[in-house]
């Protein structure tokens, strides 16, 4: 019997951790795109509060949700890791996790990385947003940033190459298992660590730290890249051969929020590039062209994996029926890539290129299909919490793990 208090338990849960992170992101990017931070790369409380106190009361009611939602989903995001965490150390001590060592399932170990670089991000969101004159000393905080993500891709890199060289010294991947994308996590994991990297990359003014940061962001994000792509060849085999898991769906839209990760990523370096070594500004018309692209990506994923959804009856099933899969937060995570990517699309590829004025008609109708999106996200969110996670408070949370 199960020694989980908690039946069912995999590392899949950390995806319900990683997506309340992401909802916090994606609050945070209103802010980001919407308020002046001149001489600043990001919307920082300096930036924030003369907003809000002084930009009326539309501008403040606005502003007080974005933050709301900001400080819910990150209190969220901790909250489920620390959760994760106590049963993932029960979990170890059961026979399920020997059998998953054993088999194709190992590779759901790579979400306990993709969660705590998800974890660096919030925080860092949290302490520019609420903490006055935090970016006055950022130059010294980039370093421990940097170093952060390092320590969590050779976590993560440790795990990927346990299993990854078991298959290849074995043989023993099983494809008849495999008609499913799951096994794109691991480059979901390294990209997350690439777009954390970047940011020093791109932000700081310490040409060491720049360069440092750049090289091991193109680092993980080139491991993304190559098992992407041979994660992507073989899954697909699998599925044309035998059908599509109806469990493991959501998986088909796991490349949305990969290619959205990679985006920024190339948006950071570049900016990165040309600002430090160059000295000079990137034309903001070759950031249309780059998201116009992942956005094709992400539409071409997004229609398949929806349409397969939709015949197998996933989404009547496994989110408003009877059936329980901790895969099921695997759909949060494309809600929020969505809504990151078309706010980086209409500031740097409309606003930037003068296509669109902001804060003009135009520009809220293309805001409107994205608030859509993240309200539908939340909404499945909660839904899978209702049905998945047990309720407890952060501080229940934090005793039981001093317990253990």
């Amino acid at each position: 019997m199960s020694q989980n208090s908690y039946p069912k338990y995999s590392p899949m849960y950390f995806l319900a951790s990683l997506g309340n992170g992401g909802l916090s992101v994606a609050f945070f990017s209103y802010l980001m795109f919407m308020v002046p931070h001149e001489g600043r790369p990001m919307a920082t409380f300096s930036d924030i509060y003369p907003s809000l106190t002084g930009g009326g009361l539309a501008v403040s009611l606005l502003i007080i949700i974005a933050l709301a939602g900001i400080l819910y989903f990150a209190y969220e995001h901790y909250r489920l890791l620390i959760w994760n965490f106590r049963e993932y150390k029960r979990y170890k001590n059961d026979e399920a996790f020997a059998a998953l060592k054993k088999s194709n399932d190992e590779v759901m170990l790579m979400a306990i990385p993709l969660t705590l670089a998800m974890s660096i991000n919030v925080f860092f969101v949290i302490g520019a947003v609420f903490v006055p004159g935090l970016w006055n000393i950022v130059e010294y905080l980039f370093p421990f940033a940097m170093l952060g993500f390092l320590v969590v891709g050779i976590y993560a890199i440790r795990i990927f190459v346990g299993y990854y060289s078991r298959f290849i010294h074995h043989g023993n991947f099983d494809f008849d298992r495999n008609n499913n994308l799951s096994q794109t996590l691991g480059t979901f994991s390294f990209a997350m660590i690439a777009v954390g990297l970047a940011a020093p990359g791109a932000m700081s003014n310490n040409l060491s730290i720049n360069a440092i940061s750049s090289f091991f962001a193109i680092m993980f994000a080139t491991f993304a890249i190559l098992i992407g792509l041979i994660k992507l060849v073989i899954g697909m085999k699998s599925i044309l051969r035998l059908g599509i898991s109806t469990e493991t769906s959501p998986s088909l839209w796991m490349f949305i929020p990969i290619s959205t990760i990679l985006g920024i990523t190339g948006v950071r370096l570049l900016s990165g590039f040309y600002h430090n070594f160059l000295h000079e500004s990137l034309h903001p018309v070759m950031f249309f062209m780059l998201i116009s692209f992942l956005i094709g990506v992400q539409l071409f994923f997004g229609l398949v994996g929806w349409s397969v959804m939709r015949k197998n009856n996933y989404f009547k099933e496994y989110i408003y029926g009877d059936k329980k899969s901790s895969g099921s937060y695997s759909l949060i995570c494309p809600g929020v890539a969505s809504v990151v990517l078309g706010m980086f699309f209409i500031y740097f590829g409309l606003v930037k290129t003068n296509v669109v004025e902001i804060f003009s008609p135009a520009y809220f109708i293309l805001l409107t299909p994205l608030v859509y999106i993240q309200f539908l996200t939340i909404k499945v969110l909660a839904q899978l919490n209702k049905k998945l996670i047990p309720k407890k408070g952060l501080l229940a949370d934090l005793a039981a793990a001093k317990e253990n």
